[in-house]
């Protein structure tokens, strides 16, 4: 059974509000006005990085908060431990999201014994898969959700221009129990508008909406 939080989620748009470190926008403050902004444009949960934005933004949306912490810059380092995970929590996310790639995890702990000891303190997990084995492990740990997040990114699959199409159709073909997001270079309406149709629970987007460095810089890429 799908707990009633997820599906809040269902056939929704999720809106990521992230900054990276050294950028103008990066401050709790400036994530929590974001995620309003995204709310009132209809979001129906805010995905966020850090404990101080997600406490933040946890304040200011009545909306599921999907929480991360990043931690480092290569391996898994989207939410690397069990102790991450657990601050995730404190700080006021509803549902944690986690590194569910097949790769060694920083406390030594696998991805099974991280989900199910957080399943046993009343958390929903998100797993952030980057292949279509990756997704499989997930399912069998137990994870909540299963999401194309990490796809182009762990040497598994290529990086694709846009959404991975053809992983989000395994796994929804292969794990129809599951909630199965697509999050991942969704960049357009249209982008969004394939994946629902093809049966995504719902979709993460991010830097389309919420990074306008990087909207300048498409615009600008375009003037060349």
């Amino acid at each position: 059974m799908v707990h009633p939080l997820i599906q809040q989620l269902k056939r929704g748009l999720i809106v990521s509000c992230q900054a990276y470190p050294g950028e103008p926008l990066r401050q709790p403050e400036i994530m929590a006005r974001m995620a309003q902004a995204a709310v009132a444009g209809g979001a129906v949960g805010i995905r966020c990085q850090g404990l101080a934005d997600i406490s933040a933004i946890k304040g200011q949306v009545d909306v599921p908060v999907i929480g991360i912490w990043k931690d480092g810059h290569e391996g898994v380092f989207i939410t690397p431990t069990l102790r991450h995970a657990r601050c995730c929590m404190a700080a006021g996310a509803d549902i944690i999201a986690l590194d569910a790639t097949r790769r060694p995890r920083p406390d030594g702990l696998s991805y099974e014994q991280t989900v199910t000891t957080l399943h046993n303190e009343g958390t929903l997990v998100m797993a952030d898969c980057g292949s279509f084995a990756d997704a499989r492990m997930a399912v069998e740990a137990g994870s909540d959700i299963i999401s194309t997040t990490l796809s182009g990114y762990t040497g598994e699959r290529e990086k694709t221009h846009g959404p991975d199409f053809e992983l989000l159709q395994q796994m929804i073909d292969a794990f129809p129990d599951v909630p199965v997001l697509c999050e991942g270079r969704i960049h357009t309406p249209e982008h969004l508008a394939r994946v629902m149709s093809m049966g995504a629970w719902s979709a993460v987007v991010g830097t389309a909406i919420t990074h306008p460095t990087t909207i300048t810089s498409w615009f600008v890429d375009a003037l060349q």
